[in-house]
């Protein structure tokens, strides 16, 4: 659906965005991640012809960027970081007038628009009235309201209470059965919560590209909680350390029982192994756990030294 092959863009001697090159698949929710600053709001501008790559080459669902544009643009719908609405004018009113320049013929499109978004109820009051979350509401619609074939949203949760990223997310989620979504956002649970895969982006270049879960087992490593009763910590850890995939073993305190915190590297399972050991030496199991190391510890090492902006 969409390849992007060397992709470069300078703001003088600035380069943003640094010989990128990556495939988006049909029906993908696909999160762009990183710190502030690291090129995503440029990367989402190439790939919708808002901005022309300084090298490199884009294919949109066959369309090259630099021959047809125009073409991409009529299936991609895009929510820039600021939802571009005309306050004064009544819901309805502005959504006739974006189908009006997207030339959808379809009269009932609007209602069916303002019924999958979410804004049925508030179409006949002015823009400057809508909560935030309301705003950016009518700001998807704008972006569907031509039914393309991708969704290109930038930061959109950006200022929404919790209840209204919620809100969003679910939206988002559900659109996502049917089109294929590109969203930016530097929102770790974000992307967490809505996407199937991400791509993260630092300092203009990427640092990882894989589905999250994959990401997590690949460059995360594991803590697993171990209670037993019947040994001291000196001797659990004796036991633990020299385990497959082990890598440090911790004292959570003792107590009636002894807790150990076992860090395992990310592509193993260490816990039969544990079991194993604790259960060849007649010791009490109480209580294991394992807790994946979660995507903000990962995004932090790939970011490390990432500029603000």
């Amino acid at each position: 659906m969409i390849s992007a092959n060397e992709l470069t863009r300078y703001y003088g001697d600035f380069k943003a965005v640094n010989n990128i090159s990556f495939t988006i698949r049909d029906g993908e929710i696909t999160g762009l991640l990183g710190p502030n600053g690291a090129g995503k709001t440029t990367t989402l501008r190439m790939l919708t012809c808002f901005l022309k790559p300084s090298g490199g080459s884009i294919v949109v669902d066959n369309y090259r960027i630099d021959e047809e544009p125009l073409k991409i643009k009529e299936i991609i719908g895009y929510l820039p970081e600021s939802a571009p609405l005309y306050g004064d004018m009544i819901v309805y009113d502005y959504l006739q007038y974006v189908a009006q320049l997207r030339n959808v013929q379809d009269s009932g499109r609007i209602r069916e628009i303002g019924e999958l978004c979410g804004i049925g109820e508030v179409m006949h009051k002015n823009i400057n009235e809508l909560s935030k979350g309301y705003r950016q509401r009518v700001g998807l619609a704008q972006a569907m309201i031509h039914d393309p074939k991708i969704l290109v949203l930038d930061e959109p949760t950006s200022g929404l209470d919790p209840n209204q990223i919620i809100e969003i997310r679910k939206l988002i989620k559900e659109i996502g059965k049917k089109k294929t979504v590109i969203l930016s956002t530097h929102i770790l649970s974000e992307v967490e919560a809505t996407c199937d895969r991400v791509i993260i982006i630092n300092q203009g270049s990427i640092v990882a590209d894989d589905r999250t879960e994959n990401l997590q087992a690949a460059k995360g490593s594991k803590t697993v909680t171990v209670k037993v009763k019947g040994a001291d910590f000196e001797a659990l850890s004796g036991s633990l350390s020299s385990l497959p995939g082990v890598e440090k073993v911790a004292n959570l305190g003792d107590g009636e029982l002894t807790a150990a915190s076992v860090t395992v590297e990310g592509s193993h399972d260490a816990r039969p192994h544990i079991y194993d050991a604790i259960k060849s030496r007649d010791w009490i199991l109480y209580e294991m756990k394992q807790e994946q190391r979660s995507l903000e510890h990962i995004f932090r090492e790939l970011t490390i030294g990432g500029s603000d902006e």
